[in-house]
């Protein structure tokens, strides 16, 4: 199209040219105007007359590398020389130079931030994998508070042990790891037992503890939530319950508070992420009996009145076979209809 312009605009003119072409004009000058700005780039730039010559480059960059200010900043040299009576350009002139020849670069020596692997957990049954953090609860005074521990099981949701403190201790996160898996029955060598990188969860008494018992620990990466998602969804549960106080008068109160929020959301709430169902029927394995009993109920409602369901069999919603913190990028497609992945 542009060629043919070309050819005929000396001829019959840039009007003409257009409107037998069917180009816009507004288009044509617009393309003028980016050639002529890309020419104007590559144009090369004058020399700037008050600009240092060649000749006086080469000394003051000499001066630069010599022994004495090898080791110094620019600023520190046109100081020294200017102390001296001596000025062969100003600092930015230094560093605009030394940039030419790359000599520009960071001497100090910078920290080096360890690499953090992504957890990747992945747990098929109950008391494969858990979960457990430390939340505050706010106190009766301004700056006081309370300290819950909770440990949960990401299959299940079912919160498997917690504890409630005045302080945050990792004696007390020992006992209470210690007492959870006594309660649980685990066998050595089977648990995997997930934190964030809190001083508590990084103790020597809780490392220690864990080799006794032979579980496995892993810990989030640094200030990546997503890494300990199910214990930090668990707390909101708990923090945005209609009865959550703003302050708790007393440590017996907030103890009290959580001893019935603990029974309702183990044995009453029901669970978007385990199919509806609560964190205590899964945990104990009364899944697949309640799955059953709401497909004869769901099936007898159709048989009903198959036209409420416009004669499509109703199915209850289906329990993931597996849970995930992190699940590996490759297996996202093919799990991610029976697979939670948080």
């Amino acid at each position: 199209m542009m060629s043919a312009y070309h050819e005929l605009a000396p001829h019959i003119g840039v009007v003409a040219a257009c409107l037998a072409l069917a180009l816009s004009r507004a288009w044509l000058y617009r393309q003028r105007l980016r050639g002529q700005a890309r020419i104007h780039r590559l144009a090369v730039r004058p020399r700037p007359p008050l600009s240092l010559t060649c000749a006086e480059q080469q000394v003051l960059l000499d001066l630069l590398d010599s022994e004495r200010f090898a080791e110094m900043a620019p600023a520190a040299v046109f100081a020294t020389l200017l102390d001296e009576g001596r000025y062969h350009g100003s600092i930015r002139t230094m560093y605009r130079l030394l940039a030419t020849h790359h000599q520009i670069r960071e001497r100090r020596r910078q920290r080096v931030h360890p690499s953090y692997a992504k957890p990747e957990l992945l747990a098929m049954r109950p008391n494969e994998v858990w979960s457990w953090d430390i939340t505050k609860l706010k106190g009766p005074a301004k700056w006081t508070c309370f300290h819950l521990y909770v440990i949960l099981d990401i299959f299940s949701r079912y919160v498997v042990g917690w504890m409630l403190a005045a302080r945050e201790s990792a004696l007390l996160a020992e006992q209470l790891i210690a007492d959870t898996t006594a309660k649980q029955n685990i066998v050595p060598g089977t648990l995997t037992l997930h934190a964030d990188r809190g001083s508590s969860m990084r103790s020597k008494p809780v490392a220690d503890l864990l080799i006794d018992l032979q579980v496995a620990k892993t810990h989030s990466r640094p200030h990546v939530s997503d890494d300990n998602p199910y214990s930090e969804s668990q707390f909101k549960t708990l923090k945005y319950r209609p009865d959550f106080p703003q302050r708790f008068g007393c440590i017996e109160d907030a103890r009290a508070h959580c001893q019935q929020f603990f029974q309702w959301y183990n044995t009453e709430h029901r669970h978007a992420g385990i199919a509806l169902m609560t964190p205590h029927t899964v945990h104990h394995g009364h899944a697949v009996e309640l799955t059953q009993r709401r497909i004869v109920t769901l099936t007898a409602a159709f048989a009903a009145n198959p036209n409420r369901f416009k004669h499509v069999a109703p199915t209850p919603p289906e329990l993931p076979s597996a849970a995930w913190i992190n699940p590996p990028k490759q297996n996202l497609a093919s799990t991610k209809h029976t697979e939670i992945a948080l």
